[in-house]
C-alpha cells in the first residue's frame, strides 16, 4: 500500500470524483467520511486504484495515515460543519499542515478561518472547483486561495488532476485567503448571467419568432461551431433535442417553469453592490431566478392582464452579433468585480490567468475567453475589457444589433432582465454626462451633502445654495 500524499474527507459526490481523479492519475489518497456506506461505497469503485488508495474509518484515523506536513481536502458543506471539523482537527494536525475547504464558500467565511488556523500555525486553502461531477473526476477548473507554502505542496497534486487547454493545466493560485473562493463565486455570477441570456434568447426565438424547438436547437448548435462556442450552448443544443419520456413532445415543455439557485450568483451580485460595481447583468439574472419562484403570482397576473407576445423578424446573423458583444460586457461586468475586490483585500489578481483557467473544466469555458485572456495580456486601457482594442469590433457590429433587438423584444411584449441590462450597462457607460449631476443636486438640496463642479470651482451648500 503506497504512503498517501493527501487526505479526502466527505466522499459525497464531488468527493469521490475528486478522489478517484487522483488515484487514477496515480496520486496514493486516504479517504474517510462521516458515515461508513459512503466509505464502503467509495471503496468498490476505487477497486481498480486499490493499491493507492487507504481507507480511514474517521478523522482521526485519517489525519494519522498522512505524512507530514499533511495536506487533508475537505469536501463537505463549507457552512457550519467545515467549523466543526475544523473544531475536531485543529487539536490533531501540527504547525505547516493544511486544510483545504474545496466546497462553495463565502469567502468572508474563508478569510475568518485562515485566520484561525493561522493562529496555530496552520495553512487553511479556500479553493473554487468547477466542472460538476464530471469535471471533478475527469479534470475540473480549480481556483486556489492560500498562503504561497500551501501552494507549492499542493502544486503537483492539482495539476496532475485539472482540466487542460492545448496542454496548460486549469489550476493556479489566485491569490491569499479568499482569492479562490471570491473568483469562483464570481464565475458563478457570470455562469447566472450566460444562462439567463441564452434562456432570454431560446424565448425570443421559439415564441417571437416561431421557431420550432428543433430548430432553436440547431441554432445553438450552429452557435457553438463560430465565436460563441461554449459549453453552455452546446448542452443548450442537446437538451432542447430531448422528448419527454411521461409523454409526447419535448422535454423543454414537460419542466416547471421555475429555476433554483444554490445561491452563488445571489453572492456575486451582494459583493458587487458592496464593493460599488453593480452588476446589472448578474443581478439581473439572480432576479429573473427569483420572479420565476413566484410562478402562481405570474400566473395569476398573466390571467388578469394578459400574456400575449408579438411576433419578432429575427436575422440569425444579427442575433450571433448581439448576442456576442452582450457576452463581452458579461465578462466586462465579472472582471470589473473582480478588479474591485482585488483592490479592497490586496489579493492582485491576474485576470488574464484567471480567464486562462477558464478555458477548460469549468462550466463558462468559452472560445471568447481566449480574446479575454489576450486582452489583459495586451494590457486593456484602464483595465477594462470594454476598452480593449480587440473588441472594437465586436461591439460595432453587435451593439447596433443588440439595440434593435432589445428594442424589438421590450415592444413585442418579452422580458429581457439579461440582454435588456447588457445594453443599459452599455449606454450608460459611453456617457460622459448622464443623469447622476440631477441625483447630487438633489441629494444636496435634502441632505446639504454638497457637490463637485465641473470647472472645479467650490460648489455652495445648501436648500437652495445659499
Amino acid at each position: 500500500m503506497a504512503e498517501p500524499k493527501i487526505g479526502i474527507y466527505g466522499l459525497g459526490t464531488m468527493g469521490s470524483a475528486l478522489a478517484l481523479n487522483m488515484a487514477e492519475q496515480g496520486i496514493a489518497i486516504a479517504v474517510s467520511n462521516r458515515t461508513d456506506d459512503l466509505i464502503d461505497a467509495f471503496a468498490t469503485r476505487a477497486a481498480p486504484f486499490a493499491g493507492d488508495v487507504t481507507s480511514a474509518p474517521d478523522l482521526p484515523a485519517l489525519i494519522a495515515a498522512l505524512p507530514r506536513p499533511r495536506l487533508l481536502l475537505a469536501m463537505i458543506p463549507s457552512t457550519r460543519p467545515i467549523d466543526d471539523m475544523l473544531d475536531e482537527v485543529i487539536p490533531l494536525l501540527d504547525p505547516g499542515d493544511t486544510v483545504i475547504d474545496a466546497g462553495n464558500a463565502d469567502f468572508h467565511d474563508t478569510i475568518r478561518r485562515t485566520e484561525r488556523m493561522a493562529a496555530a500555525g496552520l495553512h487553511f486553502v479556500g479553493m473554487g472547483v468547477s466542472g460538476g461531477e464530471d469535471g471533478a473526476r475527469h479534470g475540473p477548473s480549480m481556483m486556489f486561495g492560500g498562503s504561497e507554502e500551501s501552494w507549492a505542496g499542493l502544486k503537483p497534486i492539482l495539476t496532475a488532476i485539472a482540466a487542460r487547454f492545448e496542454g496548460a493545466p486549469c489550476v493556479d493560485r489566485m491569490g491569499p485567503d479568499g482569492a479562490g473562493h471570491f473568483v469562483k463565486t464570481v464565475h458563478n455570477g457570470i455562469e447566472y448571467a450566460d444562462m439567463q441570456m441564452i434562456a432570454e434568447t431560446y424565448d425570443l426565438l421559439r415564441f417571437g419568432a416561431g421557431l420550432s424547438v428543433d430548430e432553436v436547437a440547431e441554432r445553438f448548435a450552429a452557435w457553438n461551431a463560430g465565436p460563441l462556442g461554449s459549453y453552455l450552448y452546446e448542452i443548450t443544443a442537446e437538451v432542447l433535442r430531448h422528448d419527454d419520456p411521461l409523454g409526447a413532445g419535448p422535454m423543454v415543455d414537460a419542466i416547471l417553469d421555475r429555476a433554483g439557485q444554490k445561491g452563488t450568483g445571489r453572492w456575486t451580485a451582494i459583493e458587487a453592490v458592496r464593493l460599488g460595481q453593480s452588476a446589472t447583468m448578474i443581478e439581473g439574472a439572480v432576479a429573473a431566478r427569483a420572479w420565476s419562484a413566484e410562478k402562481p403570482l405570474r400566473e395569476r397576473a398573466g390571467a388578469a392582464f394578459g400574456s400575449e407576445r408579438g411576433a419578432l423578424e429575427v436575422v440569425p446573423d444579427d442575433l450571433e452579433a448581439a448576442l456576442l458583444a452582450a457576452r463581452v460586457l458579461e465578462y466586462a461586468q465579472g472582471f470589473r468585480i473582480l478588479d474591485a475586490a482585488s483592490e479592497e483585500y490586496g489579493w492582485q489578481l491576474d485576470f488574464a490567468r484567471v480567464a486562462e483557467i477558464w478555458r477548460a473544466g469549468c462550466i463558462i469555458r468559452a472560445t471568447l475567453l481566449d480574446d479575454i485572456a489576450a486582452a489583459f495580456r495586451d494590457g486593456a486601457p484602464e483595465g477594462q475589457l470594454i476598452l480593449a482594442p480587440g473588441f472594437a469590433e465586436t461591439f460595432a457590429r453587435g451593439i447596433p444589433a443588440l439595440r434593435r433587438l432589445v428594442a424589438q423584444a421590450i415592444g413585442a411584449g418579452f422580458p429581457l432582465p439579461v440582454l435588456g441590462s447588457a445594453l443599459s450597462f452599455w449606454d450608460t457607460m459611453r456617457q460622459p454626462r448622464g443623469t447622476a449631476a440631477l441625483i447630487q443636486a438633489q441629494r444636496d438640496f435634502f441632505g446639504h451633502h454638497g457637490f463637485d463642479r465641473v470647472d472645479g470651482k467650490d460648489a455652495p451648500h445648501g436648500p437652495w445654495l445659499g
